[in-house]
């Protein structure tokens, strides 16, 4: 089952790299507050038709923790862009990789295995080596845009360990349903404040909050909240670190962009990180420590 659960993990991975490019297009439209705010009411209204019967009432307030770091972690994704590089951006997000493991270990007291340690640092050198311009570590420093991003790392970090931790208890449906009516009712609450309203609806427009709605958000989240209860928080991580691989994948394909060879080393890392832990399957913990 749980060979199932990240191979399912796999395919949302590619779902949200193989949409990033469409995003991006048709944020040029839309202001990103008001576009998440569409994603996730679509998502919230498809997931309460199917899900309603199934709702557990006890996981009202996990669920809402986890819709409210979900939106958090794009919003400060968002701002921290306008205020830093695209490659430091997605470095710093790519952070949450060796967060999870971190957090885990301090909330809950599980201390990550040699083979997802090893993994996880592989994979974090592979996202420096693929998303940050050669030598910009000699001259890194922080402002105000890295720690909104280093913000976005954080918030999806404890997402990631909140719905990991409580999926298996109330029930992934209640969690899928849960977050994304909070990430849409965030989204309503704030989409005038948070930055100027803009909207132009077009075709595109049209199938970006469609194919992100239905696809990378009411099917993705749904698939992480169930997968999740056959799979640790450490390892779901690691296969969301493939993210940037498949996008650049896609990026390619679409407009033939290409990565340097030192990107491509780092893509390489990020794979093989992914594979160190596969390859060497966990056991069974004891009761009681299987959540993470």
């Amino acid at each position: 089952m749980r060979t199932r659960a990240e191979l399912a993990l796999i395919g949302v991975t590619i779902i949200w790299g193989t949409t990033f490019v469409m995003v991006k297009n048709a944020l040029l439209e839309v202001s990103t507050i008001l576009f998440l705010t569409m994603r996730f009411g679509l998502a919230a209204v498809v997931l309460a038709a199917i899900y309603w019967n199934k709702l557990n009432r006890r996981g009202i307030r996990p669920s809402i923790l986890a819709g409210a770091l979900l939106f958090a972690a794009y919003v400060f994704q968002t701002m921290g862009l306008e205020l830093t590089t695209p490659s430091k951006s997605a470095f710093l997000t790519g952070l949450s990789i060796p967060l999870v493991p971190l957090a885990s270990s301090i909330v809950y007291r599980i201390v990550p295995r040699l083979a997802e340690a090893l993994g996880v640092v592989v994979a974090s050198f592979g996202m420096a080596l693929m998303t940050l311009p050669e030598g910009s570590l000699a001259s890194w420093g922080m402002n105000r845009g890295d720690i909104l991003t280093t913000g976005c790392a954080v918030a999806f970090a404890f997402h990631m360990i909140v719905v990991a931790r409580y999926a298996p208890v109330v029930g992934f449906e209640t969690v899928a349903v849960g977050q994304a009516v909070t990430a849409a009712l965030l989204g309503l609450l704030t989409a005038g404040w948070m930055e100027p309203m803009r909207f132009h609806m077009s075709p595109l427009v049209a199938l970006a909050v469609a194919i992100t709605g239905l696809l990378a958000t009411a099917l993705a989240f749904t698939t992480m909240a169930w997968a999740q209860k056959h799979t640790t928080a450490t390892r779901s991580a690691l296969i969301f670190a493939l993210e940037p691989v498949v996008a650049w994948i896609t990026a390619w394909i679409l407009t033939g962009e290409t990565l340097s060879m030192r990107a491509r080393l780092g893509a390489g890392l990020i794979l093989g990180g992914v594979l160190l832990v596969e390859f060497r399957p966990e056991t069974k913990r004891r009761a009681g420590t299987s959540l993470n």
